[in-house]
């Protein structure tokens, strides 16, 4: 049975509001100078938007790589040979109930990421591949108009995915995550599609490495046009910055930062088809590696 179309556009929205954590390597952890447990930058159009009650199966796929390790003021770090690839491949189940909560629908999501993850550096050469850290959690959406919908969502990042502290192509973190959500759309069939997702990370210590990362404001933008016709072009990225320091003998040596930018395409037909493709450039990048993601996120009818 094919999904309505406005259903299936709100259903791949859920790139969603509620966070995804796709990407669990060790060398990309925040402790030791890297990035948190969420790929910044892959929510875009309709982040805020919850659909219908139902059952939704969305999936994701993308490629990050990393050829640059930054430090304090964005000083280039020099690794010979630095270079990570993270291929992803994420199935995710979305529960929407008809359960009425402080006004807002109630829903539950949960990912499991498929990751083969490569890592080069100072001559040495890591390849991990299977599943990383699952992530769930529950959310309210609120609709105060037909083009207008936000979402207050709870996120927990879970460590199920392989951890070894020698091998940086590790598919796990090793702690968990608590990361609060708030996301907002505007979605006009014509004219301006905006969209915000704000988040706060909360970490536990990686008790192999005896480190805590730091807590961290980030937030997910997009802005494009929309042309009636299931099209919306126009840009999106990320805006990252620490809040805390990082505590524990793998301290990174300051507070992480940095801004993403790049070109976002949405297309969805009358017979439920929906794909999104995003590309964006890492900036002004401070104590994290940096480079470009790939992200495409695909609703098919069923």
């Amino acid at each position: 049975m094919a999904i309505k179309l406005k259903e299936l556009v709100y259903a791949a929205a859920l790139s969603l509001t509620l966070s995804l954590s796709l990407i669990s390597t060790s060398v990309m952890a925040a402790e030791g100078g890297g990035v948190g447990t969420y790929p910044d930058g892959l929510d875009n159009y309709l982040a805020g938007a919850l659909p219908p009650p139902g059952t939704y199966a969305l999936f994701y796929g993308g490629n990050i790589h990393y050829n640059k390790l930054r430090g304090n003021h964005g000083n280039l770090i020099p690794v010979p040979g630095f270079k990570v690839n993270v291929n992803i491949l994420a199935p995710r189940l979305v529960w929407v109930t008809g359960r009425q909560v402080w006004g807002g629908q109630l829903a539950y999501h949960t990912i499991v990421p498929l990751l083969d993850v490569t890592t080069d550096a100072a001559g040495k050469h890591d390849n991990s591949k299977g599943i990383g850290d699952i992530t769930f959690g529950p959310a309210l959406g609120y609709h105060p108009a037909p083009d207008l919908g936000y979402v207050i969502g709870l996120d927990v990042n879970i460590p199920t995915g392989h951890y070894d502290r020698n091998d940086p192509s590790s598919l796990g973190k090793n702690y968990w995550t608590i990361r609060p959500v708030w996301a907002v759309s505007y979605f006009p069939a014509n004219g301006i599609n905006a969209d915000l997702k704000v988040m706060y990370d909360v970490n536990s210590s990686n008790k192999e490495t005896k480190t805590t990362s730091g807590q961290a404001i980030h937030a997910d933008y997009a802005l494009g046009w929309g042309f009636g016709n299931g099209l919306v072009v126009g840009l999106g990225g990320y805006v990252f910055q620490q809040i805390t320091s990082d505590s524990g003998p793998n301290s990174a040596q300051g507070k992480a930062s940095a801004f993403g930018f790049g070109p976002s395409i949405r297309y969805a037909n009358d017979k439920g088809w929906l794909v999104a493709l995003k590309w964006q450039k890492d900036l002004a990048v401070n104590n994290r590696p940096a480079g470009s993601q790939l992200f495409l996120k695909a609703a098919i009818p069923f």
